[in-house]
């Protein structure tokens, strides 16, 4: 079940320096949305703010850019990037109502779709608080095809005693496929522009540096369906899958990211 109280400073922190990957793929996704200067965007899940300050400096000082995450931790640690045209506050996707409506010129959510349960009130709030014609990015985890880190992960939870817990197999878990996420823009109003699936190549020096990235990346939620006492074996049992992967570069692992761009009409 997804909580929000697994989540404490030292993952925030730790996913502050850890977050490259995601960071990276989200200036992608900010790349197709053509944002332009003196553009007001609202980033939904900003987490520490490395994306919300990126884009800040993408509209000037004519526009201003608000990052909102649920995660009291990771917006403490987001509001020491804050200035004069970026800004940071606690807030949920499904409930956008601090804000008016037609008040954005772009909404972007960047690795934050796959932990939505609620995504046609999300997607219905961010469509009232867009101004016609304004965008809408998501990048989330593809369901149709899984990271292979998520392969490994479920091979290992499929076997004794770890299989008396399938609660623990899907993290995150509300991953849809790019037909469903289609479906879901255009049932909101939305007029889809792009949905494709790009696949990204990552390097890690360890199995544990995996570990790491993967508890931060989900406020602490990777192997939360375990027991305490079996979570620690299923982490060994991981990690030696995962050094089944190592290269001279180190672990190589796949990841699959769905990128949609739709706009309001």
């Amino acid at each position: 079940m997804m909580t929000l109280t697994l989540d404490t400073p030292a993952l925030a922190r730790q996913y502050e320096d850890l977050s490259d990957k995601q960071y990276e793929h989200g200036k992608l996704l900010i790349q197709a949305l053509g944002l332009g200067l003196g553009w007001r965007v609202l980033d939904i899940g900003c987490g520490t703010g490395r994306l919300t300050e990126y884009v800040a400096g993408l509209v000037g000082k004519a526009g201003h850019v608000v990052g909102i995450d649920p995660l009291q931790t990771r917006i403490e640690i987001a509001r020491a990037r804050a200035s004069t045209n970026l800004s940071f506050q606690v807030g949920r996707a499904e409930r956008l109502d601090g804000f008016f409506d037609n008040s954005f010129d772009a909404v972007y959510l960047n690795s934050v779709f796959h932990w939505l349960s609620e995504k046609r009130q999300s997607l219905a709030e961010i469509y009232r608080v867009l101004k016609s014609g304004g965008r809408l990015g998501i990048s989330t985890a593809s369901k149709e095809r899984p990271h292979e880190l998520d392969r490994i992960v479920q091979t290992v939870l499929r076997r004794p005693p770890y299989a008396r817990y399938p609660d623990a197999l899907e993290t995150p878990p509300y991953k849809v496929t790019s037909e469903e996420l289609s479906a879901l823009l255009e049932q909101a109003g939305f007029r889809v522009r792009t949905v494709e699936i790009r696949s990204f190549t990552d390097y890690f020096d360890s199995p544990g540096t995996v570990i790491h990235f993967s508890n931060a990346s989900s406020f602490g939620h990777f192997l939360s369906g375990l027991p305490q006492f079996l979570r620690t074996a299923a982490i060994r049992e991981i990690e030696f899958e995962l050094e089944k992967y190592r290269r001279p570069e180190g672990i190589v692992l796949t990841r699959n990211v769905i990128f949609a761009v739709a706009e309001k009409k």
